[in-house]
């Protein structure tokens, strides 16, 4: 299994704004936290890692179809490149079992 490093935390684009994703077009994980807290915002395992970002929902509707006036958190992301979707299925799992290693050791 072939896995990369992870890409340096970027400000995801805001929206309303001509600011791009830098991310790869090739199977992998993003991870998408708020800037402020660090909390996590997003994370998967997919075929096309510019793609997944891209579609994320970082705009909110109210019950009524209006735009929501309370603006999305500035949000980062990170990226992580692999060979095949499977590799980052796999790496995914790997890194959801030690987080929750790690949870459940600190509770």
């Amino acid at each position: 299994m072939m896995i990369s490093t992870w890409s340096e935390w970027k400000r995801y684009p805001r929206p309303g704004r001509s600011e791009n994703i830098e991310a790869p077009i090739s199977p992998g994980i993003y991870e998408v936290r708020v800037a402020g807290s660090g909390a996590l915002y997003a994370f998967g395992a997919v075929d096309n890692v510019a793609q997944a970002l891209s579609l994320l929902p970082v705009r909110t509707r109210s019950w009524f179809g209006r735009r929501d006036t309370n603006p999305p958190p500035p949000l980062e992301y990170r990226t992580c490149a692999t060979s095949t979707k499977a590799d980052a299925k796999a790496a995914a799992d790997r890194m959801i079992g030690r987080r929750d290693t790690y949870m459940s050791g600190a509770a």
